[in-house]
Order: structure tokens, then C-alpha cells, then sequence
């Protein structure tokens, strides 16, 4: 089940998004989640268990911060100028020399319909501006075969004056070798059902030794691409991977980020 929204203006993204109906429930559920989020953390005297503030495997609309400002939507193109409604996939900032870099699913990036990147989208509206993706940078074996364990990929976005998305809204690192699990993250995305992120913050397991696998409810077409961000605010998971995210709304996979994500990110960074 790929977590990705039907767009037509994008290539090689079949599966359609959950139905809009559910869009309202959906979102009061979130809230109220949000509200008991914030009174548990805020009972807390410090960090919660694992060191995470806060339930874990509870998803709630995304508060606006500056690091949530980190992490956007992706968009075809031919929508820079109508928003609303049609971000398909999620993508956030990485740290790199040129400050112009965004990681997300390599599923995300298939094709070569024109894309844009909006950080820290919200009903409608782009308060860091709209992102054109210059270049993509995809793993050779999802090039070739679409493998699983490849799904992640870069982009580069154009600057706007003198100024790369990096200088605008910041960025997280890009963390490879890390040991699964080793933390909680916090995973964040755009539901193709909601016009506001969401997030969830758990303890990854391994799946396989090529994949890893987290439990946070919710997280459905248009989620692909979401950052597992752990407590150093370090990029070490990308939701795609095994059935291009999950079959299920409440289990998300990322591919393991080892040496070819590394070898990957190093290309891109370098980029012109």
C-alpha cells in the first residue's frame, strides 16, 4: 500500500488516497489527541520514558514549531498556485554545504513530472514559500527494480534569491548507522485526508536486517516520505520501504539507512 496520493500529475502513483469523508473525524480525533498530549507531557517534570514528553504510539496533529517548519509537502507542479488539497507525499530538510536539500521516499520521486516542496504547509498555504525540485537524486536499485530496501531518495530545491530552503526554515542532520531503536523518533507527515501534519512519536523495531518498522496509528496516504527524527533531531528513518510504507495505517517501515544511503547523501550534498 503505497503511502501516497493519486495525483495525476505525477507518474507511477496508484494508490488513491483515503476518502475525504473520514477527513473531519479524523481531525477532531487528532485534536483531542493533541490535548491529552500536551497534559500529559505537560505532568511530566522532564522528558518522558525513553526520553521522549508525552504518551508514545499516540499520533496528534503537529504543534507549529521552527523544527516542525523542517518538514513539508510535496506537490506536482501544476499546483504551485492551487495548494489546497493536493500535497501527495512528505519530504523534509537535511542538513547539506548548499542548503538545498530535502530527503524523502524514492517512490515519492518517481517519474520526471516537475514537483515543488512546501515547508510547513498548512490549509492552503505555504508560510516559507514554495520550493521548485531542481534535481533528484535516487538509489540505482530502485532505478533499476524499484527494490524495498532502496526506497529513500534526495532532492534538490532551486534557491529563492540568495537564500536555500536550509537558511529559511533550517534543518535536521541525516544520520546513517545508527542502531535501530537506539532512541524514540518522532515520525511526522501529511495525511492525504488533512490540510495539517501529524506526529507520533515511538520506539523503532527492526524488522528485518534491512528494514525497520514503528507503531504509531494513522499515518495514511500521503505519508510517504515522513522523517523518523530521533532525540539528537537527526534523520534516521524515511517512511517507504517494505510494501512501499505498510499495508496498514498503524504499522510504517523505513529502509534501514546504511553505507548506500550515505554514498547517496554525499552525491547529492555535493550537487552544483
Amino acid at each position: 500500500m503505497k503511502r501516497t496520493t493519486g495525483i495525476k500529475s505525477t507518474a507511477d502513483r496508484a494508490r488513491p488516497g483515503h476518502r475525504r469523508a473520514r477527513a473531519r473525524a479524523l481531525f477532531a480525533v487528532l485534536v483531542l489527541l493533541a490535548a491529552t498530549s500536551a497534559s500529559v507531557a505537560a505532568a511530566h517534570d522532564g522528558p518522558g520514558r525513553h526520553g521522549a514528553s508525552g504518551p508514545l504510539g499516540v499520533t496528534a496533529v503537529t504543534s507549529k514549531t521552527p523544527r516542525s517548519a523542517r518538514v513539508g509537502a510535496l506537490f506536482g507542479a501544476d499546483k504551485a498556485g492551487d495548494l489546497a488539497g493536493n500535497h501527495f507525499c512528505t519530504a523534509s530538510v537535511v542538513h547539506s554545504p548548499r542548503r538545498n536539500l530535502v530527503v524523502t521516499a524514492a517512490h515519492c520521486l518517481s517519474g520526471d513530472s516537475g514537483l515543488v516542496f512546501v515547508p510547513g504547509y498548512r490549509d492552503g498555504r505555504a508560510p516559507y514559500g514554495v520550493w521548485t525540485v531542481e534535481r533528484r537524486f535516487l538509489p540505482d536499485d530502485w532505478s533499476a527494480h524499484q527494490d524495498e530496501d532502496s526506497d529513500m531518495a534526495f532532492a534538490v530545491v532551486a534557491p529563492q534569491g540568495r537564500k536555500g530552503v536550509e537558511d529559511v526554515v533550517g534543518a535536521n542532520r541525516f544520520v546513517t548507522g545508527a542502531s535501530t531503536g537506539a532512541t524514540t523518533v518522532t515520525v511526522t507527515g501529511y495525511p492525504d485526508s488533512l490540510e495539517v501534519p501529524i506526529s507520533c512519536t515511538n520506539r523503532p523495531q527492526a524488522h528485518s536486517g534491512t528494514q525497520q518498522r514503528i507503531d504509531c496509528p494513522e499515518f495514511t496516504g500521503g505519508t510517504s516520505g515522513s522523517p523518523w527524527i530521533n532525540e539528537h533531531q537527526e534523520v534516521v528513518g524515511v517512511l517507504g520501504g517494505h510494501e512501499a510504507g505498510g499495508s496498514t495505517a498503524d504499522t510504517s517501515y523505513s529502509v534501514v539507512l546504511g553505507a548506500g544511503a550515505a554514498e547517496l547523501y554525499k552525491h547529492a550534498s555535493a550537487d552544483p
